[in-house]
């Protein structure tokens, strides 16, 4: 944690790295200070698709910009390495004929 003058909440987003390491000194809890995670942002899919589905459809969320590989259902390994590598951000899997 950033050692910040004051108050205030720091959020950790994203999902690191399996042998990552968070140390910081008990200090940076006083006056206020808050270190809260999110994971997946708190999506609530019961509530939360009806919603994202209308925004797609309304063409107000561009998803296509995150697809970086489509790739056939045989090759579902490779997606994986691919994502294991940093390199895929969202896989398309086909199925076959």
């Amino acid at each position: 944690m950033i050692n910040f003058q004051g108050w205030g909440v720091a959020v950790l987003v994203g999902v690191p790295h399996k042998e990552a390491v968070f140390k910081t000194h008990p200090m940076n809890f006083l006056n206020e200070r808050t270190l809260k995670g999110t994971f997946f942002g708190n999506y609530k899919p019961r509530s939360d698709i009806p919603s994202v589905v209308e925004k797609y459809m309304n063409k107000e969320l561009e998803l296509e910009k995150f697809i970086t590989h489509t790739l056939p259902f045989a090759e579902i390994n490779k997606a994986f390495d691919l994502m294991l590598k940093g390199e895929g951000l969202r896989c398309i899997i086909t199925m076959e004929d």
